[in-house]
Protein backbone atom coordinates (compact mmCIF):
# COMPACT_ATOMS: atom_id res chain seq x y z
CA UNK A 1 0.00 0.00 0.00
CA UNK A 2 1.68 3.61 -0.96
CA UNK A 3 2.09 5.76 1.64
CA UNK A 4 1.63 8.95 -0.52
CA UNK A 5 -2.11 8.44 -0.29
CA UNK A 6 -4.92 8.07 2.25
CA UNK A 7 -5.91 4.64 1.86
CA UNK A 8 -9.30 2.99 0.70
CA UNK A 9 -11.80 2.59 4.08
CA UNK A 10 -15.38 1.77 2.83
CA UNK A 11 -16.19 -0.36 -0.50
CA UNK A 12 -17.41 1.85 -3.56
CA UNK A 13 -19.93 -0.80 -4.38
CA UNK A 14 -21.43 -1.34 -1.12
CA UNK A 15 -20.15 1.26 1.41
CA UNK A 16 -18.78 -1.34 3.81
CA UNK A 17 -15.52 -0.93 5.60
CA UNK A 18 -13.07 -2.73 3.73
CA UNK A 19 -9.52 -4.80 4.88
CA UNK A 20 -6.30 -4.65 3.41
CA UNK A 21 -4.90 -7.91 2.47
CA UNK A 22 -4.03 -10.49 -0.52
CA UNK A 23 -7.24 -10.81 -2.25
CA UNK A 24 -8.31 -15.49 -2.86
CA UNK A 25 -8.00 -15.20 -6.65
CA UNK A 26 -4.14 -15.60 -6.82
CA UNK A 27 -2.86 -11.86 -6.22
CA UNK A 28 0.01 -11.15 -4.31
CA UNK A 29 -0.48 -7.86 -3.66
CA UNK A 30 -1.98 -6.53 -0.69
CA UNK A 31 -5.44 -5.08 -1.89
CA UNK A 32 -8.75 -3.10 -0.47
CA UNK A 33 -11.08 -5.74 -0.02
CA UNK A 34 -14.67 -5.99 0.77
CA UNK A 35 -15.43 -8.51 3.32
CA UNK A 36 -19.48 -8.13 2.63
CA UNK A 37 -19.37 -7.92 -1.35
CA UNK A 38 -15.70 -8.98 -2.42
CA UNK A 39 -15.22 -6.24 -4.35
CA UNK A 40 -10.94 -5.97 -5.12
CA UNK A 41 -9.95 -2.16 -5.15
CA UNK A 42 -6.98 -1.40 -7.14
CA UNK A 43 -5.00 1.51 -6.51
CA UNK A 44 -3.20 2.84 -9.66
CA UNK A 45 -0.83 5.77 -9.99
CA UNK A 46 -1.87 8.92 -11.40
CA UNK A 47 -0.45 10.55 -14.68
CA UNK A 48 1.07 13.95 -15.17
CA UNK A 49 0.94 15.29 -18.77
CA UNK A 50 2.50 18.19 -20.09
CA UNK A 51 5.04 19.71 -22.42
CA UNK A 52 8.70 21.17 -23.05
CA UNK A 53 6.78 24.58 -25.25
CA UNK A 54 9.95 25.96 -26.93
CA UNK A 55 10.03 29.22 -28.99
CA UNK A 56 13.14 30.66 -30.41
CA UNK A 57 15.85 28.41 -28.32
CA UNK A 58 14.03 29.56 -25.25
CA UNK A 59 11.82 27.33 -23.11
CA UNK A 60 8.35 28.25 -21.41
CA UNK A 61 8.12 27.68 -17.59
CA UNK A 62 5.08 28.57 -15.75
CA UNK A 63 5.54 30.50 -12.04
CA UNK A 64 3.10 28.22 -9.91
CA UNK A 65 -0.13 30.04 -8.11
CA UNK A 66 -0.69 26.56 -6.11
CA UNK A 67 1.00 24.41 -3.82
CA UNK A 68 2.74 22.13 -3.53
CA UNK A 69 5.55 24.56 -4.37
CA UNK A 70 3.42 27.68 -4.57
CA UNK A 71 5.65 30.71 -6.35
CA UNK A 72 8.09 28.02 -8.21
CA UNK A 73 8.82 27.31 -11.73
CA UNK A 74 7.32 24.41 -13.81
CA UNK A 75 6.57 23.52 -17.33
CA UNK A 76 3.11 23.49 -18.06
CA UNK A 77 1.70 20.35 -17.10
CA UNK A 78 -1.14 18.70 -14.54
CA UNK A 79 -3.02 15.27 -14.07
CA UNK A 80 -4.88 13.28 -17.03
CA UNK A 81 -8.35 13.33 -16.86
CA UNK A 82 -10.66 10.43 -18.05
CA UNK A 83 -11.57 10.42 -21.58
CA UNK A 84 -8.41 12.01 -22.81
CA UNK A 85 -5.32 10.74 -24.42
CA UNK A 86 -2.11 12.04 -23.05
CA UNK A 87 -1.38 14.06 -25.97
CA UNK A 88 -5.25 15.67 -25.53
CA UNK A 89 -3.87 16.34 -21.68
CA UNK A 90 -0.54 17.73 -22.38
CA UNK A 91 -2.06 20.14 -24.83
CA UNK A 92 -4.94 21.00 -22.68
CA UNK A 93 -2.80 21.39 -19.46
CA UNK A 94 -0.28 24.14 -21.46
CA UNK A 95 -3.80 25.94 -22.30
CA UNK A 96 -4.73 26.03 -19.28
CA UNK A 97 -1.50 26.95 -17.36
CA UNK A 98 0.39 29.24 -19.32
CA UNK A 99 -2.37 30.16 -22.41
CA UNK A 100 -0.01 28.96 -24.89
CA UNK A 101 -0.59 28.25 -28.28
CA UNK A 102 1.63 25.08 -29.61
CA UNK A 103 2.18 22.37 -31.95
CA UNK A 104 2.64 19.31 -30.32
CA UNK A 105 6.01 16.83 -31.00
CA UNK A 106 7.07 13.61 -30.13
CA UNK A 107 7.18 12.31 -26.11
CA UNK A 108 10.35 13.47 -24.71
CA UNK A 109 10.15 12.47 -21.08
CA UNK A 110 8.78 9.57 -18.99
CA UNK A 111 9.97 9.60 -15.51
CA UNK A 112 8.24 7.21 -13.22
CA UNK A 113 8.10 8.89 -9.55
CA UNK A 114 6.99 5.51 -7.05
CA UNK A 115 6.83 6.63 -4.19
CA UNK A 116 4.04 9.49 -4.60
CA UNK A 117 2.25 6.75 -7.15
CA UNK A 118 2.63 9.20 -10.27
CA UNK A 119 4.00 8.60 -14.20
CA UNK A 120 5.23 12.16 -15.34
CA UNK A 121 5.11 11.79 -19.39
CA UNK A 122 6.31 15.09 -21.27
CA UNK A 123 6.41 15.97 -24.73
CA UNK A 124 8.18 18.43 -27.16
CA UNK A 125 6.20 20.82 -28.27
CA UNK A 126 6.89 24.04 -30.36
CA UNK A 127 4.93 27.69 -29.07
CA UNK A 128 3.12 29.46 -32.07
CA UNK A 129 3.97 32.92 -30.22
CA UNK A 130 5.26 34.67 -27.20
CA UNK A 131 1.73 35.68 -26.19
CA UNK A 132 0.35 33.64 -23.25
CA UNK A 133 -2.75 33.79 -21.10
CA UNK A 134 -1.59 32.09 -17.83
CA UNK A 135 -4.86 30.33 -16.07
CA UNK A 136 -5.50 30.97 -12.47
CA UNK A 137 -2.93 28.08 -11.23
CA UNK A 138 -0.16 30.18 -12.51
CA UNK A 139 0.95 33.82 -11.16
CA UNK A 140 3.58 34.20 -14.57
CA UNK A 141 4.33 32.29 -17.92
CA UNK A 142 7.42 33.32 -19.62
CA UNK A 143 10.60 32.13 -21.97
CA UNK A 144 13.87 31.59 -20.86
CA UNK A 145 17.17 30.75 -22.37
CA UNK A 146 18.88 27.94 -20.85
CA UNK A 147 21.57 30.00 -18.72
CA UNK A 148 18.62 32.11 -17.43
CA UNK A 149 16.50 28.82 -16.00
CA UNK A 150 15.98 29.86 -12.13
CA UNK A 151 17.55 26.01 -11.62
CA UNK A 152 17.29 26.73 -7.64
CA UNK A 153 13.63 27.85 -7.98
CA UNK A 154 12.26 24.76 -9.85
CA UNK A 155 9.28 22.88 -8.25
CA UNK A 156 9.64 19.34 -9.48
CA UNK A 157 12.74 17.20 -9.81
CA UNK A 158 10.92 15.53 -12.59
CA UNK A 159 11.08 19.39 -14.71
CA UNK A 160 14.22 19.27 -13.54
CA UNK A 161 14.96 15.98 -15.22
CA UNK A 162 13.26 16.95 -18.20
CA UNK A 163 15.06 20.46 -18.41
CA UNK A 164 18.97 19.13 -18.51
CA UNK A 165 18.01 16.38 -21.01
CA UNK A 166 15.90 18.79 -23.40
CA UNK A 167 19.23 21.20 -23.17
CA UNK A 168 21.56 18.47 -23.42
CA UNK A 169 20.04 16.73 -26.50
CA UNK A 170 19.91 20.42 -27.89
CA UNK A 171 23.43 21.23 -27.51
CA UNK A 172 24.25 17.45 -29.24
CA UNK A 173 21.70 18.12 -31.80
CA UNK A 174 19.62 14.99 -31.48
CA UNK A 175 16.43 14.64 -29.77
CA UNK A 176 15.44 11.27 -27.88
CA UNK A 177 13.50 9.51 -25.80
CA UNK A 178 14.03 9.34 -21.81
CA UNK A 179 12.71 7.25 -19.52
CA UNK A 180 14.00 7.21 -15.89
CA UNK A 181 13.11 6.43 -11.88
CA UNK A 182 12.95 9.22 -9.63
CA UNK A 183 12.86 7.76 -6.04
Amino acid sequence: MSLSRRPIRHCRECGAAVEYRVPDDGDTRARAVCPACGTIHYENPLNVVGTVPVLDGRVLLCKRNIEPRWGKWTLPAGFMELDETTAEGALRETDEEAGAQIVLGPLFTLVNVPQVGQVHLFYLATLLSAQFNPGHETIEARLFAEDEIPWDEIAFRTVRATLERYFADRRSGQFGMHCMDIR
